[in-house]
């Protein structure tokens, strides 16, 4: 309710700074859905979804997170034929979710013909952070907010794996050659020129390292800040343990054509073992106690939203 003279002196950054957007608990529109097979789906969604709710309420109590609403949500996919807001969580289905968007938008006519590039560097998809302020208001109020989050720790070795036991002409170069240079002791001459061969417990010590040499990346960063669960209230949130029902569920509820399924292809290094709490366990016993501690307490808030058992 600024006048027009104020709201043109005023920064435009400047009317982000201190959003606060409580975590309202909508009921889920369940028109869509048919059939009862999705019951125990459903149950799960709701005591999700109040957990979240409940916890948000207890953690934000007097807080007001000081952020840009662009950064807030400038990891959110927008389909706006379906009225779907997917905020994307890389290692956690991610890569078939926008295969899944495309076919709704109509990009695409099946999720299995559209290549690992083409989903990530093919630009088909618009973020929430290209539109104008009102038309992310009224999409963050009116579209059906989903997130789809993974075991942290789950999470954390399948991206190690994915980027740094795999040839990668990004990671390698810029994540390998400093970690490597900053965490390896007498480190050889070819370590030090490709950066290829990182070991988990260097990863690790990058990671907990508040001067780190090289910044963070989305692969590894803690969901809270990618997706600010307490600040944008999700509807609806899914899991990886249970990616293809509640994928399929959520497809219900928005009204995707039936014959629309959730992938279930492994996007990439599609021969080898799926990253499971058993190949967690072999990771971690690389670390000390205490940087395994440390470990849990970098991502302690990702456990304690959506209530995952801590290792």
């Amino acid at each position: 309710q600024l006048s027009d003279q104020q709201k043109m002196s005023e920064s435009p950054l400047r009317r982000f700074r201190g959003v606060y957007l409580p975590p309202a608990l909508h009921p889920l529109k369940k028109t869509l859905v048919k059939g009862s097979k999705w019951k125990d789906v459903d149950s799960a969604q709701e005591k999700r979804r109040s957990f979240l709710h409940d916890f948000c309420e207890k953690y934000n109590s007097r807080k007001k997170v000081r952020t840009h609403l662009m950064h807030l949500v400038s990891r959110i996919y927008v389909e706006d034929r379906h009225k779907v807001l997917y905020c994307e969580v890389p290692k956690a289905g991610c890569s078939n979710w926008k295969r899944v968007l495309m076919v709704l938008n109509g990009l695409a006519a099946s999720a299995h013909n559209i290549s690992h590039d083409d989903v990530h560097y093919g630009k088909h998809l618009r973020k929430l952070d290209s539109y104008d302020l009102k038309g992310i208001y009224t999409r963050l109020n009116t579209y059906t907010k989903t997130i789809f989050v993974r075991d942290p720790m789950e999470r954390l070795v399948s991206a190690f794996r994915d980027k740094f036991e795999h040839p990668n002409s990004y990671y390698h170069p810029v994540f390998g050659k400093a970690i490597i240079k900053k965490y390896r002791h007498n480190a050889n001459e070819e370590a030090l020129k490709t950066g290829s061969g990182v070991k988990f417990k260097e990863f690790i010590q990058y990671l907990l390292d508040s001067h780190r040499p090289v910044g963070m990346d989305i692969h590894w960063e803690q969901v809270s800040k990618l997706c600010y669960p307490c600040l944008i209230n999700y509807d609806f949130i899914g899991k990886f343990e249970t990616l293809e029902e509640d994928a399929n569920y959520f497809l219900q509820l928005v009204g995707a054509p039936a014959e629309l399924k959730f992938p279930k292809f492994k996007d990439r290094h599609s021969s080898d073992e799926r990253t499971s709490a058993e190949v967690v366990r072999q990771y971690l016993k690389e670390l000390s106690k205490e940087e395994r501690q440390l470990t849990y307490d970098f991502y302690s808030l990702d456990y304690l939203m959506f209530n995952y058992t801590s290792p």
